[in-house]
């Protein structure tokens, strides 16, 4: 996605608006279903990234089914997405599992715990479930050290040790207490190679047990869809462990399915320049969109989202941070530069909004949520969702 793309439906579409295009988001689609069809592999949509639901009935005529956090996105998935059903949580709810028993296909437990508390249920009811594992290796970098699945601290997974005690003490009539598969999640953003190196990791410390088992999910965080993606050793390596140990494997993408496809649109609201007498360092403008309330990434990542029309600060004749319209001071988007000076009325359209975005906004300083749009092949938009007061009393 180049940072000049200035589309048509910019001044159709309400603002602020999240928008998302049916020919990016089949794009990315096309390239997932490719890794299905050579590789024989299940890809999945992670609904925390992209819940988007009004695409469902396309996603769904490319990938197998979706994967959840919880109930509430298994029964989204159940009601909107004709495929398998998915789910993983650190810790089930006893007043939510029968509702999952009766809508999920397939059930990953994160701890011996949860599986000895849950698996007879499961068990009776027809379902397939398995085990989340920490293979105790980390690829992160620093920066992204909170979604670090491998640090010390983490809660998530069965780390080898506990898988062992958890042999010794299970009964020995089945495979512990009946799961058929391993799941394991360690990636966030990232290439193959650190998948390569996870797996190998994987193999080394949990694969004695393979033979028990029918299947392995390699979890999220690939960055399939990304231009440069190394798609030949992601390929490989499914390849490998379907053919040497004879397992299904499960892939559960969230950003790769909504990768740079979908928008934000917003309005310049202010404009407050910087001079001596304010002592600011710089201009500063105000939109009708907020980091923390519309694209909390920025702020947890923390990131810079692109700009369309826009250079570095400085690279241009105009440079400005952009900030929401909240009380939080630090509200900040981040600072662009321009070839023409802002002015209260002008669009802008900020990339990678379809992910984390919709999924994780919300109304703090009683901020409207931003529209929710798609736009077809035509290029015809719909407007799919709109918010207002209610949305924001209703949650209170």
């Amino acid at each position: 996605m180049g940072v000049d793309y200035q589309p048509k439906w910019l001044q159709e579409v309400p603002s602020p608006s999240y928008v998302v295009e049916e020919t990016r988001l089949r794009h990315n689609l096309e390239i997932l279903k490719g890794v299905q069809d050579r590789t024989g592999c299940s890809i999945l949509l992670a609904q925390k990234a992209f819940s988007m639901f009004y695409f469902y009935p396309l996603i769904s005529t490319y990938l197998k089914g979706t994967t959840a956090s919880g109930l509430y996105e298994a029964k989204l998935a159940h009601e909107e997405f004709p495929g398998e059903n998915h789910v993983f949580s650190p810790a089930y709810q006893e007043k939510d599992f029968p509702e999952i028993l009766a809508i999920c296909d397939h059930i990953v437990f994160n701890s011996v715990g949860q599986l000895k508390k849950f698996a007879p249920m499961a068990k009776q009811a027809g379902r397939t479930y398995g085990l989340r594992i920490n293979p105790e290796h980390s690829t992160q970098s620093e920066e992204h050290a909170i979604y670090d699945p491998c640090s010390g601290d983490s809660r998530l997974g069965t780390k080898l040790s506990e898988l062992k005690q958890a042999l010794d003490e299970a009964p020995k009539d089945e495979f512990l207490y009946g799961i058929s598969g391993f799941h394991f999640h360690t990636l966030c953003e990232q290439g193959a190679e650190p998948l390569a190196e996870t797996l190998e990791a994987v193999e080394e410390g949990f694969g004695q047990y393979f033979n028990q088992l029918k299947w392995l999910n390699f979890g999220g965080g690939h960055h399939i869809t990304r231009e440069g993606y190394n798609i030949e050793l992601l390929e490989e390596c499914i390849n490998r462990i379907r053919t040497k140990y004879g397992l299904k494997v499960y892939i559960e993408p969230g950003e790769a399915v909504a990768l740079d496809a979908g928008f934000l649109a917003a309005t310049v609201l202010e404009i407050i320049e910087a001079s001596q007498v304010n002592g600011r360092r710089g201009n500063i403008a105000v939109l009708d969109t907020s980091a923390a309330c519309h694209m909390p990434d920025v702020l947890e990542m923390p990131y810079r989202p692109p700009l369309m029309g826009s250079g570095e600060a400085g690279e241009k004749g105009y440079t400005y941070t952009l900030a929401g319209p909240t009380c939080l001071a630090g509200d900040t988007i981040g600072t662009y530069s321009f070839d023409h000076a802002l002015k209260p009325g002008d669009r802008l359209l900020f990339g990678d909004m379809a992910i984390y975005s919709m999924v994780k906004n919300n109304t703090f300083n009683g901020m409207p949520l931003p529209h929710i749009c798609a736009v077809d092949s035509q290029n015809k938009v719909t407007i799919v969702r709109s918010f207002g007061y209610e949305d924001f009393k209703m949650r209170l």
